[in-house]
């Protein structure tokens, strides 16, 4: 009975009526309704024509080798750079096999031949057996390239590699040279991988088994490293997938009389069985195609079946070797989108059975959809079978209207209503019905229950494709009569080219102003401040934002591990006077204050938070670790503004005129100080002839750049108008007295509580100075260490400080200590305490 219920169809009156005749004769009998057999098969023999299976390139192979290639390398960075923790594992090895001591005098050479010539007669005996000669010729090919690899990589790492990496591949049985690694691993495994794979062939499975046994225990016995055997192992498997790839393995699916008996399990006794291939061109390299009778499944084999019964059935063969590109297309969007869920089916019983399922939902929601009859699971394949009441066929896009367009869109918007998205919106899925209608076909890559995003996503794919056929407004006006101007509008940040299919951007109607155009047309639906406040949606993880953004996060922590020096800054802050150390700590608390009153005085009463600002000002702290001074703070600065409710162009205008009351005081301030103190150290500051040449060689080529025709008007029609409006919002932002005043006095507490911090830490290790004259000098030092392009000015500030400073008369150690003091104050301490500012005002969106 189960069977029975598995190929039912709610379009076969005859199914129901045969099971319900089935169901009947079962209790009559006495028998339980689950016993009840499936119907005999014909007694004549099945017409099957089908095609012999040829030799395929599974990608999935190459992954496997990039895998092994990422395992050699961990393994031998690791032996490098973490050399006591490999030492450890080697020695809790160790310890762990005391109690096989009675094993070591057993010839290790012996037990090595052992089990390399049972996996080899093993493995090479079933290939045979099977006839698979090729194979066979395969694997021992692999063989012999495992132990080539490894005899060059021991070659080459004895050669050329770190004596830390000899030192922790080589072995008492495996010295340097030649014989560095042990290239018994790499011989079977690139054997055994050849031979694969494991869950089709019992001996290589076994020879897995024997091949780590003994790995484990001559690393236990100390005969070999772990790192060694791990890197060998790597190198034949390596060896192994390559050459396998290249060759190619002979597909593993269900075929011919095999398929016909998987469908006798579902209740349908095959007469013919005919395979559909594409026979242009060389019949010996047959290839296959998508099509619409199966909803476009990637990679599957389609059959025509006839049963004994006269019903015609569409059965779509879906193989695991054809399946892994599929999957590992999944995989890349779910690495590449963030926000948007992907699936990941892993096996092809997995893809047809939500595939199943997708167009069986899309069915019960009144949509037009294949008619599915059943699904059969075999072996290596997942097998799909559909009778199709109303056949589709490919959609002619040089035809399409607006009143196609609208039709789509509401197929789309039905689905959607649902939970359903389609998550890949291309040309290939139109189509129409016998009756003309336009559907969207191909669900085997969609999804249920899906988000808000998701669905954005489908319709902007629609949207898009649409405006690449029949163009932007008229693609615009069909959505605005169906989805509505609202939904319009939200679907500007999603336009994006990381949201469109590749297949659509490579029609030969795709332009790369496309989506600009869309999106200009979208945002001018929404009235002029929400349409000025939108930011695209973070969709890729690979964006130019997400790719600076983890760049500077990599760069934050080789900072901190490689620049810290624990060690000296300890030894500063533990010879400091506690005091004074203390008061340096509240000068910088000072110094963050400074800087919320220079930000806030700027902002409208109204949107001004000010617990918010200060928090942007500690924020910073963990901005300058990643970026150089000086464009952290705008960096947050500017952010915080957005979100605290400002346009692009306010936003700006309000952090240029920060970073200007900020550069100009503290030039003011470095002038006046210099003349009240008399300093000569403002002689030379400025490189008089570098500045000249700097100056004219941009404006030589600013004015070369507008002798040419399209940059002139390009400048004059877009960026001289960006410019006036900036400037105009500037100037009004400088000319409020009020305002100006306090950012100016939030300027001066700044810059005085940080000079005088590090006058402080001068004092915490004794050394009185003149306060005025120590903060004309940090200024100006700190401005020059500041200019160097590293993270917070690392490295520059330190040098300028304690070299500017020793000139000035402080003894050498002591202006080291005092800058070390100062930087653990000042820059250190403020990146545990910016993380939590940052996380602060993420979660209350105000970064």
């Amino acid at each position: 009975m189960t069977d029975q219920i598995r190929a039912a169809s709610p379009h076969d009156a005859a199914d129901h009526d045969d099971a319900r005749a089935d169901v009947r004769d079962g209790h009559a009998a006495g028998a339980t309704p689950v016993a009840v057999l499936s119907r005999p098969p014909s007694a004549a023999d099945p017409h099957i024509d089908d095609v012999p299976p040829r030799r395929v390139h599974d990608f999935g192979d190459l992954f496997r080798a990039a895998g092994a290639v990422i395992l050699a390398a961990v393994v031998m960075l690791s032996s490098i750079y973490l050399s006591g923790i490999t030492t450890g594992v080697e020695s809790d090895a160790h310890t762990a096999g005391q109690a096989l001591n009675w094993m070591v005098d057993l010839p290790v050479s012996m037990l090595q031949q052992l089990a390399i010539v049972s996996i080899v007669v093993m493995a090479l005996v079933q290939l045979l057996v099977s006839r698979e000669w090729v194979q066979t010729a395969v694997s021992v090919l692999a063989l012999f390239a495992g132990l080539a690899v490894a005899w060059a990589l021991s070659v080459a790492v004895s050669g050329f590699g770190d004596p830390s990496l000899v030192a922790a591949l080589s072995s008492p049985n495996n010295p340097v040279g030649s014989t560095l690694l042990p290239d018994f691993y790499a011989g079977a495994a690139a054997l055994l991988t050849a031979a694969g794979p494991r869950r089709t062939r019992s001996a290589v499975k076994w020879g897995w088994n024997i091949l780590y046994t003994v790995g484990a225990l001559l690393v236990v016995l100390s005969v070999n490293s772990v790192a060694g055997v791990l890197v060998s192992f790597a190198a034949g498997r390596l060896s192994g997938m390559l050459l396998r790839f290249a060759v190619g393995t002979k597909n593993q699916g269900t075929w011919g009389a095999e398929l016909a008996q998987a469908l006798q399990g579902i209740g349908i006794t095959v007469t013919s069985l005919s395979r559909r291939v594409d026979v242009g061109g060389d019949t010996s390299h047959r290839t296959l195609r998508a099509s619409l009778d199966d909803d476009l499944v990637e990679g599957s084999r389609l059959y025509d079946v006839e049963d004994d019964r006269g019903r015609r059935f569409v059965v779509s063969a879906l193989d695991a070797q054809a399946r892994t590109a599929g999957y590992v297309r999944q995989l890349w969007q779910w690495i590449r989108f963030t926000g948007v869920d992907s699936r990941r089916d892993r096996s092809p019983r997995e893809a047809t059975q939500h595939h199943m399922a997708m167009m069986l939902g899309l069915h019960n929601a009144g949509l037009p959809t294949p008619d599915v009859y059943g699904v059969a699971d075999t072996g290596e394949t997942s097998i799909l079978v559909l009778r199709g009441a109303d056949a589709m066929h490919a959609c002619n896009l040089d035809t399409l209207d607006d009143d196609d367009a609208v039709a789509l869109m509401r197929f789309l918007s039905v689905a959607n209503r649902r939970g359903y998205t389609h998550r890949r919106i291309t040309p290939d899925t139109l189509a129409r019905l016998e009756s003309g209608t336009p559907i969207i076909a191909g669900w085997h890559n969609g999804d249920d229950a899906s988000t808000p995003a998701s669905v954005a996503l489908d319709q902007v794919q629609l949207l898009t494709l649409l405006a690449v056929l029949i163009g932007p407004d008229r693609a615009v006006a069909a959505g605005r009569d169906v989805w509505g101007d609202d939904t319009m509008v939200a679907l500007a940040p999603f336009v994006q080219k990381a949201a469109i299919p590749s297949a659509t951007r490579a029609m030969d109607e795709w332009d790369r102003h496309v989506l600009d155009d869309l999106r200009a047309r979208l945002r001018a639906l929404a009235p002029q401040d929400v349409a000025e406040s939108m930011e695209p949606v973070t969709l890729s993880r690979f964006s130019v934002r997400s790719f600076v953004g983890i760049a500077l996060l990599v760069v934050a922590v080789a900072v901190v591990f490689t620049q810290m020096k624990p060690d000296e800054i300890i030894a500063a802050v533990r010879n400091a006077n506690p005091r004074m150390a203390l008061v340096c700590l509240a000068l910088g608390l000072v110094a963050w204050l400074g800087s919320a009153l220079e930000l806030g005085a700027f902002i409208a009463p109204e949107r001004r938070n000010p617990l918010g600002v200060f928090m942007s000002q500690v924020a910073q702290g963990f901005a300058m670790v990643s970026m150089p001074a000086g464009v952290g703070p705008a960096f947050v600065n500017l952010q915080f503004l957005r979100r605290s409710g400002y346009r692009n162009t306010a936003a700006t205008a309000i952090m240029s005129a920060v970073l200007a009351v900020y550069y100009g005081g503290t030039v003011v301030m470095m002038l006046l100080l210099g003349l009240f103190t008399g300093s000569d150290a403002l002689r030379g500051m400025i490189p008089t002839n570098t500045l000249i040449v700097v100056v004219g060689v941009v404006l030589m080529a600013l004015a070369v750049a507008m002798m040419v025709a399209p940059v002139r008007r390009w400048v004059v029609g877009r960026v001289v108008p960006l410019v006036r409006a900036y400037a105009r919002q500037l100037l009004d932002v400088l000319t409020n007295p009020k305002e100006l005043t306090f950012s100016i006095l939030g300027m001066l507490v700044l810059n005085v509580a940080t000079g005088l911090g590090f006058w402080v830490a001068l004092l915490a290790f004794g050394q009185p100075t003149n306060p005025i004259e120590t903060l004309f000098i940090f200024l100006l030092a700190n401005a020059l260490g500041s200019a160097l392009p590293t993270p917070g000015g690392l490295g520059g500030v330190e040098a300028a400080l304690a070299v500017s400073f020793g000139a000035m008369g402080v003894p050498a150690g002591v202006a080291v200590s005092a800058t070390l003091l100062y930087r653990v104050v000042f820059y250190w301490l403020r990146i545990p305490l910016g993380a939590f500012a940052m996380r602060w005002l993420d979660r209350r969106n105000l970064i």
